[in-house]
This record gives structure tokens, C-alpha cells and sequence, in this order.
């Protein structure tokens, strides 16, 4: 499956750039060479029409849209022929809460992070995961009342993700969460995301619903279009003919979660390497933590969450263009290798 699905994003993407760049220049020769072609007794639907380029291009077109349909065909039954997949209902009862945050020099936000989520319903304990800050952020969080996990080093967003989670488990809570340090999520959002733990094993947010964000969010046009376009690659590998895939996903850049203590305990080991604690996925350890979910047939629903202005400075530095490609390619990668 990873070899053949690398050869169907590549060979797609080949295929629509040099579709892209056969219209342009056809376009750019119409306008520039038009009244010459008029002159010489030939229109621009005949240069069309008698290009070799075209022809090839057609061909290919053709043998990459056969084989999508047949890849279509055959995952008719994905992930569906089993129960499993289906409708299940168990109530939670008395539901108990523990967040998980990963914070790196997070001393602007990291007290009203806290407090709102243990003021939240549920809320019984946050679990704060220090990436080695330099300011005062592990002291904030413990006066506001977190569990705080002080790190001996800058390890990266994606070891504290997955050391958090691991570590989420000696708590005696029944529902793990995951959140960010800086103030873009609200507490109140587990109160619409919690129910559908009742049939799913996880519940995703995302950020995607322009009325549920704050005007002069850090999500620009790049990362509304960029998590998209990698939420679909996800949607695509995980492919069921039936229900366009065993989970919708528009937004992979959402770190804001909800999974139950059971389901989760059936991946996090999966998240490091043998007898280390090294993370697999390093940066993106949330999304490996949603396809580990659908390859363990995890039930997984996304619904919408509400998106606040970050407080303070982004530390992965994704507000710059440069950097927020980089980083979106580091999880393209990720996502086809897997």
C-alpha cells in the first residue's frame, strides 16, 4: 500500500503540472501567435487538435484515471464489511477528563490555558509537558494547578505530544484530551466534542469553519488550503468507495482532541520506537496519532471547533511562509510513507 500510493501522489501530481503547463503555453501561443496562425490558414482548435503533446498527455491522463477507478472499485469494502466499522453506542458515564498540553515558552498563555480547562465540566486534571522552556512557563502552570513535566531538553512538539499521552495514562480518567499552550482553543468546546465519544474512540477538531475563528487568526490562506489538501491525502489512503473513506478529515494541522483512555491505550506505544522514547513521527506526532487511530479501526469523527488569536509568539515559526511550506511538506512526507 505505501509503495503504490507514493507512485499514485507523485504520478498525479506530475500529471497535473504538466496538464497545467500544456494549457498555459497553449494559451500564452494563442494569444501571442494567434493572428500568425489565422495568416497561415490554421485556428487555434486545429493546433490544438493536431498537437502530439496533447495526445500523450490524453493517454496518460487516461491510464492514471483507469487505474484510480479500478483502486476505487476495489476498496468498495474498505473498513466496511465488518461491525466494527458500524454504529456502536456505549454512554459514558460519569466522564472524567485528563488534558494533555505540550507548552514551550508559553508564559503569556499558559495560566489561562489551565485554569479554563479545570474549570471546564469533567476537567479533573492537566498535564502540562514542558519542552524545556526558558522563561517561567513550568512555574505558571503548577500555581495554576497543572501536573507539569519538566524536560531536560528541547525535544520537540512531537516527543512532548507523545510523552504526554503516555503519560496522560497514570491518570485515573477515563477521556484523555490534547490542546495546545497558547490560547487558540476554548474549554468549552469539549462540552460539543465530548457526547460523540458515546460512538467514536476519538474526536478531532477542526479549525476550517470561518465563523467559528477569531479574525486575525495565525491560519492564513497556506494553512487553511495546506491542512485541507493533507487531510485529503489522509482521506484518500484510508479509502472506502462506499462512504468516501473510513474517516472525513479537513484539517490535520489541529492538535485539539478527545480519545478515550481504553482506545488510546491501544496505540500509544505505537507512537515510539522499540524500547526507546524516541517518537516515530517527531512534528507530526498528531497526525500519526489519527492514522495509527484508523489502522487500528479506531472510530474517529471530526467536528467543528472554535479558534482563537494565538497568545504570544508562534515558537515553530509557521506564521512565516517559508517555514509553514517546509513544515507542510514534512508532513506530506510523513503522510505518503507511512
Amino acid at each position: 500500500m505505501g509503495i503504490l500510493y507514493i507512485i499514485a501522489v507523485f504520478s498525479f501530481a506530475i500529471l497535473f503540472l504538466i496538464n497545467i503547463v500544456w494549457v498555459a503555453s497553449n494559451l500564452y501561443y494563442s494569444t501571442v501567435n494567434g493572428f500568425d496562425s489565422i495568416l497561415r490558414g490554421q485556428d487555434t482548435v486545429e493546433n490544438i487538435y493536431y498537437s502530439l503533446y496533447l495526445k500523450w498527455i490524453l493517454i496518460a491522463d487516461i491510464i492514471w484515471v483507469s487505474i484510480a477507478v479500478i483502486f476505487m472499485v476495489k476498496r468498495r469494502n474498505y473498513k466496511n464489511e465488518r461491525e466494527a466499522h458500524y454504529l456502536k453506542h456505549k454512554k459514558f458515564t460519569d466522564p472524567t477528563i485528563c488534558m494533555v498540553i505540550p507548552a514551550y515558552n508559553e508564559s503569556k498563555s499558559i495560566e489561562t490555558t489551565v485554569k479554563g480547562f479545570l474549570k471546564t465540566q469533567f476537567v479533573t486534571q492537566v498535564l502540562v509537558i514542558d519542552n524545556h522552556s526558558t522563561d517561567n512557563t513550568a512555574g505558571i502552570a503548577e500555581k495554576a494547578g497543572a501536573t507539569v513535566i519538566r524536560k531536560n531538553a528541547n525535544r520537540g512538539l512531537g516527543h512532548s505530544v507523545a510523552l504526554g499521552l503516555k503519560e496522560s495514562l497514570k491518570a485515573n480518567t477515563s477521556v484523555i484530551g490534547l490542546t495546545e499552550a497558547d490560547g487558540t482553543s476554548n474549554s468549552y468546546d469539549i462540552e460539543k466534542m465530548l457526547p460523540y465519544l458515546d460512538n467514536c474512540d476519538m474526536v478531532i477538531g477542526t479549525r476550517q469553519n470561518q465563523v467559528l475563528t477569531q479574525k486575525g487568526n495565525q491560519n492564513k490562506i497556506l494553512h487553511v488550503w495546506g491542512n485541507f489538501f493533507l487531510a485529503k491525502l489522509i482521506q484518500i489512503k484510508y479509502f472506502s468507495l462506499l462512504h468516501t473513506g473510513i474517516v472525513n478529515l479537513t484539517d490535520v494541522g489541529c492538535l485539539f482532541r478527545l480519545i478515550s483512555r481504553d482506545a488510546l491505550d491501544e496505540v500509544v506505544d505505537n507512537l515510539f520506537y522499540p524500547d526507546t522514547d524516541k517518537p516515530k513521527a517527531g512534528i507530526a506526532a498528531h497526525l500519526h496519532l489519527t492514522m495509527l487511530g484508523i489502522e487500528k479501526d479506531l472510530r474517529i469523527i471530526e467536528v467543528p471547533v472554535t479558534f482563537n488569536k494565538r497568545i504570544g509568539k508562534s515558537k515553530l515559526g509557521t506564521v512565516n511562509t517559508q517555514k509553514a511550506i517546509v513544515m507542510g511538506l514534512k508532513f506530506l512526507w510523513f503522510i505518503i510513507k507511512s
